[in-house]
């Protein structure tokens, strides 16, 4: 059985290049907010992968199928329908910092934003914290 790869790899882009490209103008300067803040709050080098997400360290995953693999501890993405924040592994016993954030949505991994003036920066850098800590405490990473 052939094991897929992920299609979505880190690339050599300059994040803040990639930034500084995107449209509507709105979506660039909020991307421009999100990187000083996961900047501040990862203390690690950003790096794109593939074409519009900005990600923060590695870790290493393997899935009972056999499917292994690297991926982001964290970042975000400025799309055009909504800013998308990625907390790995999700949104375990974060009930009370998702309640003060402001408006948003969530996904399995995703935070959905629709505009920064939506949100409590504080508390996005909050929940961008635990996410990276879980991620340290229970999976091998390797950041950069």
């Amino acid at each position: 059985m052939s094991k897929a790869e992920n299609k979505t790899k880190p690339t050599s882009i300059a994040p803040r290049e990639y930034l500084l490209t995107v449209e509507p103008e709105r979506r660039q300067r909020e991307g421009l907010v999100l990187l000083e803040l996961f900047n501040r709050v990862t203390q690690l080098e950003p790096q794109m992968w593939g074409g519009s997400i900005i990600g923060y360290g590695r870790y290493r995953y393997s899935y009972k199928s056999g499917r292994k693999g690297e991926w982001f501890l964290t970042g975000f993405s400025p799309r055009k329908t909504a800013l998308t924040a990625y907390i790995m592994p999700g949104y375990r016993d974060l009930a009370d910092p998702l309640a003060r954030l402001g408006k948003h949505k969530t996904g399995k991994s995703c935070l959905y934003i629709n505009k920064l003036s939506d949100i409590d920066l504080d508390v996005l850098a909050e929940i961008v914290l635990d996410g990276l800590d879980y991620m340290r405490r229970e999976y091998p990473t390797f950041d950069r």
